[in-house]
């Protein structure tokens, strides 16, 4: 593990109740984790995108408002759901942050996790006639997205304007975006696809297979073959590679309060999500030294180059922010961290 970041769902209430906070509430705070995050070292801040439920949903202006008050953090998504999106406005937004912020722009982007609408992405306009979970839709989309972003001329120019057979590329364009895009990878297979595609690879929180083996070791044999794939297409450029865990540093009374005292939490959960038998990972709540060794035991977290921390954002901002300065002071120094001050960050050789 090189670097750490937090990973947000944007969970918020209907702020009616006492005490309740709302989607401007959670938006806001959402900055503020962000901001001090930055000023801790934290290298990278993440946001789950759902649609039609009380959770973060459009993740550019968010992200944004984030890149404008921080100076190194990086910003991303930990998915985009690509069957809702338009891949040339995707594109074009995602570029001009990118450019806005300096080159700080890290995107998951993937098929997606089931949604509370059923085939929502059909309200939004697009629909996808041979795959029901919309799967086809989204790789296709996807493919036009790394087009417009890798500078293809991609529409037909007037030829009014530029005479016959000329072609248009998306503006902006920013260099070097493609290569900080991810796929959001849910089993073997499809983390193979991302190495096809020369993409990162962002490892999900579940992992859509039950074999028997434990989740870290489900995750390390999906990087390895991501990495293998990678080879074989002969990219040129070392990929980045993430995972994401509940990790609560017990440093507090407080925090003994909220994580110390769990309950079945502990271990790997199997369950069914899409109709599929799927491995969930385990909550980590201890002790520093005894989160140390078993990350350090992990190898899934052995073999990334960044590990995303999914954070309570319901809890507020200070208790968000004591979250990721405990795991900074005690845990990460020793798993091999980075801060942000030292640099964008590197991924392993493939």
């Amino acid at each position: 593990m090189k670097a750490f970041g937090f990973l947000s769902f944007g969970h918020y209430g209907a702020g009616a109740a006492r005490g309740e906070f709302g989607a401007r509430e959670a938006l806001q705070q959402a900055v503020e984790i962000g901001v001090g995050a930055d000023e801790i070292g934290v290298n990278g801040a993440y946001f789950r995108v759902h649609h039609f439920a009380k959770q973060a949903a459009a993740p550019i202006p968010l992200l944004t408002a984030i890149a404008a008050r921080t100076k190194r953090i990086e910003v991303g998504t930990g998915v985009i759901d690509m069957r809702y999106e338009n891949p040339l406005h995707l594109a074009e937004e995602a570029a001009a942050l990118d450019l806005l912020s300096d080159g700080r722009v890290a995107l998951g982007i993937s098929r997606g996790s089931p949604e509370p609408a059923l085939r929502g992405w059909e309200a939004f306009g697009y629909e996808d006639n041979d795959d029901a979970k919309g799967a086809n839709l989204a790789r296709a989309k996807f493919d036009r997205f790394l087009s417009a972003i890798r500078g293809d001329q991609i529409a037909p120019a007037d030829p009014a304007q530029f005479g016959p057979g000329a072609r248009l590329s998306i503006e902006p364009q920013s260099p070097g975006l493609d290569r900080r895009i991810w796929w959001g990878a849910g089993s073997r297979s499809t983390a193979e696809w991302a190495g096809e595609q020369g993409v990162n690879l962002m490892s999900s929180t579940l992992l859509t297979e039950a074999t028997g083996a434990s989740f870290g070791e489900l995750q390390r044999e999906q990087i390895d073959r991501y990495r293998q794939a990678w080879r074989a297409a002969g990219h040129d450029w070392a990929p980045r590679v993430s995972v994401s865990r509940s990790v609560f540093p017990i440093t507090t009374d407080l925090d003994d309060l909220y994580f110390g005292r769990r309950s079945g939490a502990d271990s790997d959960q199997i369950g069914i999500i899409d109709g599929l038998r799927s491995t969930f990972g385990k909550t980590y709540a201890g002790e520093p030294d005894r989160l140390i060794d078993e990350l350090r035991a992990d190898p899934a977290v052995e073999a990334a180059d960044t590990l995303m921390l999914t954070v309570p954002n319901q809890l507020g901002v200070d208790y968000n922010l004591h979250i990721l300065e405990s795991f900074a002071d005690h845990v990460a120094p020793a798993l091999g961290w980075k801060p942000n001050t030292e640099g964008p960050v590197q991924g392993h050789s493939a």
